[in-house]
């Protein structure tokens, strides 16, 4: 994976949101409704927002240097939804279109 390619790009920023994804609902969350430290979720809420944004418009660079299809667009975006998802859609979807 490298940052000079559309698609390198998508793949790192794919993995590192889904990352805070991960932190965000299995640290941050529980830490703020189990404990009361609420400025974990505001911390790692920011910047997992920040990173979706940015996945959405390198997922729309990809998309339109690779000519990909709406449903193949839409799964990606779909797949940022939910846990574990970007990981899944890297490995299913992504990592095919390197070889």
């Amino acid at each position: 994976m490298t940052l000079s390619t559309p698609l390198g790009r998508l793949r790192i920023i794919g993995l590192v949101e889904g990352i805070s994804f991960l932190l965000l609902l299995f640290v941050a969350m529980p830490l703020k409704y189990m404990f009361g430290m609420p400025q974990f979720v505001r911390f790692v809420g920011m910047a997992h927002g920040i990173l979706f944004l940015i996945y959405i418009l390198c997922l729309l660079q990809a998309t339109l240097a690779y000519s990909w299809s709406w449903i193949r667009s839409l799964l990606l975006f779909v797949s940022t939804l939910v846990p574990f998802g970007t990981f899944v859609a890297d490995y299913m979807i992504l990592s095919k279109e390197t070889k």
